[in-house]
């Protein structure tokens, strides 16, 4: 069977009319199967990788066991070798072989896909680098999970970007995504913000910022009770508030705070756990400011996110687990032998397991996270049927992951293995420049402040931008984004105000600079531009520079750079792969001229080639929840 396109044979999970790099491999795997009958072509493909210099593809021919020396297996092969419109030639050395692929036949394949993918498809949204591997399944995905009744938390920022990139990639690769948003708007927490807004709150104060009043009253309470319990420490709340050495600690779930404290009965303590004891039981007079925290919250996330480039399908919450349904858990819980009474409380023996033991429902029948935690999968079972359920959580929460899966695994629910833990590193020593703030708004209006400057320096660039505030805060946003997601996720990183802000090097501002670049080209060249010849009809010898070729041939790994992100659900790797083009770009900037070059056939062609590779370039921009700039 042949692709009619490509006039190739079909090889089990690739897509040459989405990636025409396959296409080059089917070429090379062909001729191995064609040379050595007993290795099927799906085993040669799987064989055929990058090389590292000189060469597009190599092979490693004992991998395929066929037994004989490697180097006598090599010189067979290229003595039978026959180049063909894909491949050109091929090197035997030892026991490798390495091929060079067709230069105009690469261009022509490669730039025509990226043309009619992001031009020329049938959805009118650009789709180079998708993919069908997903079509027909479902993901929820929960990531974020503030806190209600305290302002956006850098600790939760980590959870957010990565969170969106994944939604991104899940989409892109043809999932079918439902974002979610589970709060932390349940717990004691909300008790002792009752107490201290009865004691320290304000009503003019909370029409005019009710998120930074419910901050301050919390400080003012919690600094209360920990003087009640003569605990005030120099890093106490507002310490940590200031100068965290780890931002996504300080935002931990406050109820893993207060376990160890459970027999602590102080009055402002007592009175906390009472009031939320009546939340939980339903009584409707404490439950009404509640309501208009969890809203204002709500409303408050809802244009951080907006700024940030991040949406949500549902915000659920903690809140929404009924207490009758979270007792039932226990109670079939303690059938199975797996619940044991500590004082009163209820838990949860997973010693076997090597995960410990862990909090049910507290002496005082209050539920904790955990138990929450298992209704809400079990609730989204019912009502979404997932093929995969994974949560965006910190590594910080590794234990309570691992318990919370366990549990759902010991209760027999076959679909607790379609659930998944993206764990992720901490954000060391992330302030404002002055070091005095962790509030993500401060941080993203401090960004933006530095961009401007830079930007306010070159005058008459900075005359031709239309909106100058939202173009600072962009690539204030990109900078803050892209120092996040470039390492490992699960590395922790220290924050670099200096480094993050630079134009030099792999930073966000670069890349913006880069787009930024590839969106001049057509205003530099209007007669150019206006007079440019359908892709289809250029001559692609034109671009046989090499530095054009390594531009293109990087435009092809575009969907290989999408597929592997997705086997790792690394960002880094879309943010490595879109900082090398824009390193490609900038060493071909003044090599392959547009303005200025004498033949205006191959000025045209690399006007093309620069345009395409804008397209991509901010095809993974865009995956990365960045906005690409065309000033800036």
């Amino acid at each position: 069977m042949a692709s009619a396109a490509y006039d190739l044979p079909v090889v089990e999970g690739t897509e040459p009319h989405r990636s025409a790099i396959d296409a080059f491999r089917i070429a090379i795997a062909q001729q191995i199967t064609k040379t050595f009958p007993n290795v099927p072509i799906e085993k040669a493909y799987e064989g055929v990788d990058y090389s590292k210099k000189d060469s597009d593809f190599t092979v490693a021919l004992p991998r395929f066991k066929m037994g004989g020396k490697p180097a006598e297996l090599g010189a067979k092969f290229k003595q039978e070798f026959t180049p063909n419109e894909y491949i050109d030639s091929v090197e035997a050395s030892g026991a490798f072989l390495t091929f060079k692929c067709n230069t105009k036949t690469l261009a022509q394949k490669i730039l025509c896909q990226i043309d009619d993918l992001t031009n020329r498809n049938a959805s009118g949204k650009p789709e180079y680098g998708h993919s069908d591997v997903g079509k027909g399944k479902k993901l929820i995905l929960e990531y974020s999970s503030p806190n209600i009744a305290k302002e956006f938390h850098v600790g939760h920022l980590r959870s957010t970007i990565i969170g969106a990139f994944l939604s991104n990639l899940y989409k892109t690769c043809g999932w079918e995504v439902v974002s979610l948003n589970y709060l932390g708007d349940w717990g004691k927490q909300f008790g002792l913000i009752a107490v201290g807004y009865d004691k320290y709150g304000d009503e003019a104060e909370m029409e005019r910022d009710p998120i930074k009043h419910l901050y301050n009253v919390y400080v003012k309470i919690n600094k209360d009770l920990k003087e009640e319990k003569g605990e005030v420490e120099k890093k106490d709340f507002k310490a940590v508030a200031a100068a965290p050495a780890d931002a996504a600690a300080a935002e931990t779930k406050p109820e893993e705070e207060e376990e160890e404290n459970e027999a602590a009965e102080s009055g402002v303590d007592a009175a906390a756990r009472a009031y939320f004891k009546r939340m939980e039981s339903g009584d409707e007079a404490s439950l009404v400011n509640w309501r208009k925290w969890r809203q204002h919250s709500i409303q408050a996330y809802e244009k951080q996110y907006e700024t940030l480039n991040v949406h949500f399908d549902e915000y659920l919450g903690e809140s929404m687990v009924s207490h009758e349904q979270q007792l039932k858990v226990v109670d079939q819980l303690e059938k199975m032998g797996l619940v044991s009474d500590a004082k009163g409380a209820k838990l949860i023996d997973l010693e076997k397991w090597k995960l410990g033991k862990a909090i049910l429902l507290k002496k005082d029948g209050t539920t904790m996270y955990l138990t929450r935690d298992i209704i809400g999968a079990m609730e989204r079972w019912e009502k979404y049927k997932f093929d995969k359920m994974i949560y965006v959580v910190a590594s910080q929460q590794d234990l309570h992951v691992a318990q919370f899966f366990k549990v759902l695994d010991l209760m027999g629910l076959d679909w607790a293995s379609r659930l998944e833990h993206i764990n992720f590193g901490m954000v060391l020593g992330m302030s404002t420049r002055k070091g005095t703030a962790v509030f993500l708004n401060q941080i993203i209006k401090e960004s933006a402040d530095v961009m401007m400057e830079q930007m306010q320096k070159n005058e008459e660039k900075f005359a031709q931008i239309e909106d100058p505030e939202h173009v600072a805060k962009e690539i204030g946003l990109t900078a803050i984004k892209i120092q996040d997601m470039q390492a490992k996720r699960i590395n922790n990183y220290t924050f670099n105000w200096g480094r993050m802000t630079s134009f030099e090097g792999d930073t966000g501002p670069y890349l913006q600079y880069a787009h930024v670049r590839l969106s001049s080209i057509e205003r530099k060249n209007p007669e150019l531009a206006s007079s440019l010849p359908p892709l289809s009809s250029l001559d692609f010898g034109l671009l046989d520079e090499p530095k054009a070729r390594d531009i293109i041939f990087h435009l092809g790994q575009y969907p290989d750079a999408v597929r592997t992100a997705l086997k790792t659900r690394e960002p880094s790797g879309i943010i490595t792969y879109a900082m090398r083009l824009s390193h490609y770009i900038s060493s071909a900037w003044d090599v392959l001229l547009v303005k200025g070059e004498s033949d205006v056939d191959k000025a045209k062609a690399r006007m093309w080639l620069f345009l395409l590779a804008r397209e991509v370039l901010a095809a993974s921009m865009r995956l990365l929840s960045l906005t690409p700039l065309e000033r800036m």
